[in-house]
This record gives C-alpha cells, structure tokens and sequence, in this order.
C-alpha cells in the first residue's frame, strides 16, 4: 500500500471510530442506553467476532474503568490507544514529511508475514474471540 493511501485510510478509520465512540457515549453515558449492535458477523451467526466489545472497551477506558474494559475486551485497549496516537503520528508525519508511520506499517506487516509472529499474533486474535463467545457478548 502507498504512503497516501495508508494515510488517507487511517485518518479516515479515525474520523468514524471518533463518530462512533461519540455516538455510543451519548447513549450509555448520558442516556443509559445500550449501543446498537451493528456487527455483521453477529447478526449472521449469532457468535461475537474477536472484536465484539472493543467499543464497550474504549468506553470503559474512558471513564477511568481499566479492569472492565479489558475484562470486555482487551483489544479495546489497543484500539483507544490507536485512536489516540495515529492522528498525532499522522500529522507529523504530515507536517514534516515523514515516513515514521509508513516504515512502521512496512516493518509491521513484514512481521507478520513471518511464521514465528504470525502464529503467535493468530493465537492470541483466536483466544481472544474464544473469551468473548466463553462470556456471552
């Protein structure tokens, strides 16, 4: 993937994942509602996908509950931290024409075209989607 793409396609993943977290926030944290489940493999399957939680996740994160947000699902620790860093590393990057997000992206992904991180990346994505179908979600 060229530099322009992948940064287009992150910034983007940014915005929605802002839009989506503000709107969830809303309705838990101010209404006291649920959010909408809008998983498609869910919906089809009736079992949660790996990432099932991960807004309930970052939700959690936000009010300070550490314990319930990786008991949910600890991916949402990963993608709260993401949501954070990647428009900081973007716009310096952008700013000072960089590459440090592209060669870590490329660094990355040629990791984990490696058998020894493959696996073991695969496995933990796995247990992951084990404890999330083990708790119900």
């Amino acid at each position: 993937m060229r530099r322009n793409k992948l940064y287009l396609l992150l910034f983007s993943l940014c915005l929605i994942g802002y839009f989506w977290v503000g709107i969830s926030y809303n309705q838990t944290v101010q209404r006291g509602t649920e959010t909408v489940d809008i998983c498609l493999f869910k919906q089809v399957t009736g079992l949660p996908c790996p990432s099932c939680g991960a807004t309930h996740s970052v939700l959690y994160l936000l009010q300070g509950n550490i314990e319930e947000a990786v008991f949910i699902n600890p991916l949402g620790i990963l993608l709260f931290f993401s949501m954070i860093l990647l428009p900081i590393w973007l716009a310096y990057d952008f700013l000072k024409n960089k590459n440090g997000l592209f060669n870590f992206y490329k660094k990355t992904e040629s990791l984990l075209r490696q058998k020894q991180w493959a696996v073991p990346a695969i496995a933990l994505i796995m247990a992951n989607w084990i404890w999330n179908i083990y708790k119900g979600l």
